[in-house]
């Protein structure tokens, strides 16, 4: 029985193959892209082996290499009869693979000296007896981006137990916001206990200044929205097949409100069972 740890995918000239890959590499697949298929056994049989310390592969194959529509079905025949590998095949409608081609201003690898409708057509004409070897065809036609890793992740992840890393991070607006953030939160209408003598020189991580900036309506209220607000957004983003997402909280300084708020993000998404790694950058500045 064909299992799910080693794909080769091909199909039609933009129809998402690049999308595809990158999606199964988020899964943890060791991608490689426009593998000739004549060495496509002698990779098998390395990992097969044992020899290369890769448990999931996916091979992304199509007219790109010269001789592909003659060489890749008796490469396909032979090693389907040593691995259960899956062969997907991705197609879209000639509009949209017009379309497509049109907004990336690509060339198509068939459309020299022809129009581009002209080579999706040949293309399509060309690739009909691999399309038929295919175990699983998939129609991107009406996908955007987002939309086709959405489909895929409902195929494929629930497999694969897909989870995102989510990282919390607390900074000071003075010194910057963090480059690799994803959600940027600012928290600077909360109160300062900066503004407080005794409290000044804490952190927010001390009980007092946690206190003074928790008990105001104003950050009851603010939490309650932003937990729905996370609850809403990380389960669509894991649908979108995000592998990482980086929130950063910030306060001017980075001490004390950013602080206190994002150890109690970091708090709630534990209850919830996610990945999370938190850091304080600019807490001792």
């Amino acid at each position: 029985m064909k299992d799910d740890r080693f794909f080769i995918v091909t199909g039609l000239s933009g129809s998402g193959k690049t999308v595809f890959s990158h999606f199964l590499e988020d899964l943890g697949y060791y991608c490689v892209d426009n593998l000739p298929s004549k060495l496509i056994p002698i990779f098998v049989e390395l990992w097969q082996r044992r020899e290369v310390e890769i448990d999931k592969v996916a091979l992304v194959v199509d007219m790109r290499e010269a001789g592909f529509l003659t060489e890749f079905p008796k490469v396909w025949e032979r090693i389907r009869k040593k691995i259960s590998a899956k062969l997907i095949f991705l197609e879209a409608s000639d509009e949209a693979l017009v379309k497509r081609f049109s907004e990336t201003r690509r060339p198509h690898p068939l459309s020299r000296k022809k129009s581009v409708l002209e080579g999706v057509r040949l293309e399509r004409e060309r690739l009909k007896e691999i399309k038929k070897m295919a175990d699983e065809v998939i129609d991107t036609t009406s996908t955007t981006i987002y939309q086709l890793k959405e489909i895929l992740g409902r195929r494929f992840s629930k497999k694969k137990n897909h989870k995102m890393q989510i990282s919390v991070i607390s900074f000071g607006y003075k010194y910057g916001i963090p480059i690799d953030s994803d959600l940027v939160i600012d928290t600077r209408f909360l109160p300062n206990p900066f503004y407080a003598d005794e409290l000044r020189d804490k952190t927010g991580k001390s009980q007092k200044v946690r206190d003074h900036v928790l008990k105001v309506p104003e950050t009851k209220k603010f939490l309650k929205e932003l937990y729905r607000f996370v609850d809403f957004l990380i389960p669509n983003f894991l649908r979108e097949g995000k592998s990482y997402l980086t929130i950063s909280f910030g306060c001017t300084g980075g001490r004390h409100r950013s602080v206190i708020i994002a150890e109690e993000i970091r708090e709630y998404l534990c209850q919830k069972k996610y990945d999370i790694r938190i850091y304080h950058r600019d807490i001792y500045k």
